[in-house]
């Protein structure tokens, strides 16, 4: 897969699951004649991990997304299904003409479902700064650049408006995939804010003890995403779920009166 933005019609195969899922996806989408398809996130980011990150892709269609184009990608995602890795493929769809604004809310296949959400401040800067052509043009040539005053707003305000009530709900928080990004996107949030530059997953977990995060809890995640994660009782979810959120609550509150 090329990660320096040459538009390209077909990509490599090295044999892999990842790698059969996505030439599949790209076969299926052909008939549909994509002017583009990026991958972003993990996949594109060098801190992919097979059967654990999901596929975060775009695709841009050349044309307006109509009934039977949704009908056509409900099926694609539909036959798709039994694949290895397939519930872990994630993909909105845009037009050149729905580019630009990135409030804009788009056709999305995730969580095996179709939605529409927005592609953020942050997934167009991923896709500036290391997004991977799978087919087609390069992003530069199609998404307009995102400012650092843009991206830093809007991660702030991510924190606020999001993740700070969801620091409320205790329920939550005995999940592995709350604990897991909570932390890891406030840290990310962190950095971007303070510097306006994007960092990977691993970074964050790395970062996250220097940023006062309980280091029992920043393991604990971190084994479970690059190693072999001990078992753990119920009342270890539920010390970890404690240790979370009284770290996280303070912190976003800080970040965010840092900012302003």
């Amino acid at each position: 897969m090329p990660t320096d933005g040459t538009p390209t019609d077909a990509m490599p195969t090295d044999g892999t699951p990842t790698d059969a899922l996505l030439d599949r996806f790209l076969t299926a989408l052909g008939p549909l004649r994509p002017v583009a398809v990026w991958a972003h996130g993990s996949l594109a980011g060098g801190d992919y991990q097979e059967g654990r990150s999901d596929l975060d892709l775009i695709a841009v269609l050349d044309g307006p997304l109509t009934a039977r184009t949704i009908w056509r990608l409900a099926t694609l995602h539909a036959r798709l299904r039994t694949a290895p890795l397939a519930p872990l493929l994630h993909c909105s769809y845009l037009t050149p003409d729905t580019l630009e604004d990135p409030a804009r809310r788009h056709l999305t296949w995730a969580h095996e479902e179709l939605f529409r959400r927005p592609v953020t401040p942050v997934t167009r800067r991923e896709l500036h700064t290391f997004g991977r052509v799978l087919h087609g043009e390069a992003p530069t040539a199609l998404l307009p650049p995102v400012p650092d005053r843009e991206l830093a707003a809007f991660v702030v305000r991510d924190q606020r408006d999001f993740w700070r009530p969801a620091v409320a709900d205790a329920r939550l928080w005995t999940r592995d995939v709350w604990v897991d990004l909570g932390l890891i996107t406030f840290a990310r949030a962190s950095v971007t804010a303070r510097e306006g530059r994007l960092i990977s997953k691993r970074e964050a977990l790395e970062l996250l003890p220097g940023l006062g995060a309980p280091t029992e809890v920043v393991d604990d995640v971190h084994g479970r995403r690059y190693g072999r994660a001990k078992p753990r009782s119920g009342a270890w979810a539920a010390r970890r779920a404690r240790l979370t959120r009284a770290y996280l609550g303070p912190a976003i509150d800080a970040l965010v009166a840092s900012s302003g």
